[in-house]
């Protein structure tokens, strides 16, 4: 196989370990391959000025996974088009290794454009030519020999496992091996990035999840930095290091996945993330608590680091402080777990101000949770951070 085409021109040998790529891309790029600055980009139409984005600011750290996502019409799919200069943004900076797109000439955008990949949700393939000719298409563009071009694409076919299906026109394979086909072609120019614009949206879940698999194995491999733009929650979850949250056109969250999803601050983002992480309360939990009766009260924990949960495991041995754990809900985050836990506490003003304490030293903060407040998970009584010293 083609060392070069692996190495997605890094110039690396095929044996580097995935941290190594990532690690020599920061040393040699400042960490962010690509930089948005102040993106703004507004539209005129017939019923007045859009605004597709608004002061969007981004450092997308290589060798990541970075994850955009939001509502429809939030403005992820402009964001990634004015990435690749596709749209021209009405101001701020898009910088691709440090190069501002904008101030480029026809022919440096040409060229710059060749170190980014896109994939597309519906393929856009060319139903004239098979597999092979798909992937060699934009190398055909470039004006490399055949020899040339055998060389980058018959690597790539053996990449996404396509090999044996090089002679087959496209409406003779699946979706999954069209996006398959898609895949190969963004990286037959060697980009540093890779764009993914709702990749897996037209997919069935088995697919998706071959599809993640494959890009998961491309971003290790190749140390390649990958933006994927998404609705689909799970997505996120299973592929992405990072993650920021559009809505109406701004970045209203960013972080890491297990932060943004564990902790979620934007309202936009609860909403997002509700939808794939159980965030209200547990309908039994209150019912359990309000049979307690005087004195039981309801807390919700989010935990996630180890520490955390040896705290909790010595909270529940304080002999003053009777705990039962009602419910978990913990998910994984790139190996990373975090949730939480639903605690029926019982014990005296002293006891449960000690516990609070305790667990608020650990990083965990108890959110305590009426039980007359039924289905409502805001519903907050009191945390470690409120709670008067007894």
């Amino acid at each position: 196989m083609d060392s070069g085409a692996l190495s997605a021109g890094s110039g690396l040998p095929r044996d580097a370990t995935p941290a190594s790529h990532v690690a020599s891309r920061e040393a040699a790029h400042g960490g962010a391959p690509v930089t948005l600055q102040s993106l703004t980009k507004t539209f005129a139409t017939p019923a007045g000025a859009v605004h597709a984005l608004r002061d969007v600011s981004l450092a997308i750290p290589a060798g990541s996974v970075f994850g955009i996502i939001g509502r429809s019409g939030a403005g992820k799919s402009t964001l990634i088009r004015c990435i690749n200069r596709l749209e021209t943004p009405t101001h701020g900076r898009v910088l691709v290794d440090g190069h501002d797109l904008g101030a480029l000439d026809e022919a440096q955008l040409r060229a710059a454009r060749r170190r980014i990949g896109m994939i597309f949700q519906h393929f856009n393939l060319l139903s004239s030519r098979t597999v092979y000719g798909n992937v060699a298409l934009p190398l055909e563009l470039q004006g490399l020999s055949a020899a040339q071009i055998r060389r980058r694409v018959e690597p790539l076919l053996e990449l996404v496992g396509l090999a044996t299906l090089r002679d087959r026109y496209v409406a003779q394979i699946s979706g999954g091996q069209k996006q398959r086909v898609g895949i190969a072609r963004a990286l037959a120019s060697e980009p540093r990035v890779l764009l993914s614009d709702e990749a897996t949206s037209a997919l069935d879940p088995e697919t998706t999840g071959s599809i993640l698999a494959l890009l998961s194995r491309i971003n290790r491999e190749l140390g390649l930095t990958i933006v994927l733009i998404t609705h689909q929650m799970p997505v996120v979850q299973r592929i992405c290091d990072r993650v920021a949250v559009l809505d109406a056109g701004h970045v209203v969250e960013q972080g890491t996945v297990r932060d943004v999803f564990a902790h979620p601050q934007a309202t936009a983002t609860r909403a997002l993330v509700g939808e794939a992480v159980e965030q209200g309360v547990p309908a039994h939990a209150l019912q359990l608590a309000a049979e307690a009766g005087p004195g039981a009260q309801l807390w919700k924990l989010p935990v996630g680091a180890d520490g955390e949960l040896g705290a909790l495991a010595e909270l529940l041995r304080e002999p003053a402080l009777a705990a039962s754990l009602i419910q978990a809900h913990v998910e994984n985050y790139q190996g990373s777990a975090a949730g939480s836990l639903w605690l029926l506490v019982r014990g005296d003003a002293a006891a449960l101000q000690r516990a609070r304490l305790r667990l608020a030293a650990s990083g965990l903060q108890p959110v305590e949770i009426a039980p007359e407040a039924a289905g409502d998970a805001g519903a907050v009584v009191q945390n470690a951070e409120s709670a008067d010293v007894a």
